[in-house]
């Protein structure tokens, strides 16, 4: 008996040990991995409160009540699905170049609007004679360690030291599907100005990016920058990058406005009375990025599923609308090509014209009409290779 008693004490120190050693791995590795970011100070968060009034001095909020799981436990199946194809297609997506690439001396006019796709929610904007660069994830694995996470199934096509030189790098919330920590250490040479939602720039600064180079955003606020107004604008989403970050730094969605246009990008968002709201403030839009992807039963507030997206897209009274989070990342079950065809039959019932332009292909707004091919189905895919 004692020396089982001897072997069960023994067994106990060992497995305190370990679970002590773990303990502190974790807590080391939170506290150093970069990836990870950095935190608000007590000052910065003094300064959200008085800026934001969905911030209670540690968190942030959503307009309304909010959860990122659903509480049912059986929830109903989505009854829209379209697409019977798996997550990841099996076949390798049509890449075009951008003109970045193309006609690299060539600046965007100050009257024109152009965009390039890169997949998923990573965006180059062209407006005001400005290059925006939007949520620039371009990393194989969307995780905070490269052998963990969402792989990449399709890829823009050209080298980020081939971007060209940045106006402004604009980030939507710290997620890692739209913040990458690989592409910001390797770009911030070519970012003359960030701007971000209150939180996110204590990541950046831990990445040593420059204060004087970010501006940070509340809800509601504008910022103008060599003429062109930016609006940070409410979305219902989240945030956080590791454990114990959850909702600590501020989701968003943007609005570009000059005397010519006048653009809208959703940022991850559910379904809210926000959208509304922005229409108040800024009238109908010449120009809708919507969020159409990632969604699911099982977290019905976190993200709009492509009904929705159309429905907020004619609340803004867009003139032309775009799908944009899907076609590179799996973060939910959904066909892969569910997203998109169940936004373009919505967006038919509704008589909003959608561009589709390749991944890496620059889409001048003049011209709408010719980035109307529907190139991921399999018969246009057939006659591309």
């Amino acid at each position: 008996m004692k020396k089982f008693l001897r072997i069960l004490a023994i067994t106990g120190i060992v497995i305190a040990g370990i679970i002590a050693v773990v303990t502190l791995f974790a807590f080391v590795f939170l506290k150093t991995w970069k990836p990870f970011g950095g935190k608000a100070s007590k000052a910065d968060r003094k300064n959200y409160a008085e800026r934001a009034s969905n911030f209670d001095g540690k968190k942030f909020h959503n307009e309304q009540d909010f959860s990122v799981m659903s509480m049912s436990k059986n929830p109903e199946p989505d009854p829209f699905t379209f697409s019977n194809n798996p997550s990841r297609p099996d076949f390798e997506f049509p890449v075009k170049q951008p003109d970045f690439i193309t006609t690299p001396q060539e600046k965007p006019a100050l009257d024109e609007v152009k965009v390039t796709w890169f997949g998923h929610s990573s965006l180059l904007l062209e407006m005001h004679g400005l290059r925006i660069l939007i949520d620039p994830v371009f990393s194989e694995v969307i995780s905070p360690v490269f052998w963990i996470g969402s792989r990449r199934f399709s890829h823009p096509g050209f080298k980020i030291s081939e971007l060209p030189e940045i106006d402004i790098l604009l980030l939507s919330h710290d997620h890692y599907d739209h913040l990458d920590y690989d592409v910001i250490c390797e770009i911030d040479k070519k970012v003359k100005h960030y701007i971000v939602p209150l939180g996110v720039e204590n990541h950046l600064k831990r990445w040593k990016v420059k204060s004087e180079k970010i501006t940070n955003m509340a809800w509601w606020e504008e910022t103008e920058y060599e003429g062109l107004t930016i609006g940070c604008t409410p979305a219902q989403h989240f945030s956080g990058r590791h454990l114990t970050d959850n909702m600590s730094t501020l989701w968003a969605s943007w609005v570009f406005k000059d005397e010519y246009h006048r653009i809208f990008e959703s940022g991850d968002s559910g379904w809210n009375s926000h959208w509304q709201k922005i229409h108040e403030k800024y009238g109908d839009f010449d120009f809708a990025m919507m969020e159409c992807g990632q969604y699911d039963v099982q977290w019905p507030l976190v993200h709009s599923f492509p009904e929705q997206s159309v429905e907020a897209a004619k609340i803004l009274g867009a003139k032309l609308a775009m799908p944009i989070h899907w076609g590179a990342i799996i973060l939910s079950r959904h066909g892969w090509d569910d997203s998109v065809e169940r936004f373009l039959l919505a967006a038919e019932k509704e008589g909003i014209t959608v561009i589709t332009p390749y991944i890496s292909q620059t889409a001048n707004l003049k011209t709408p009409v010719l980035y109307t091919e529907r190139w991921w189905r399999r018969d246009t895919v057939s006659l591309l290779r």
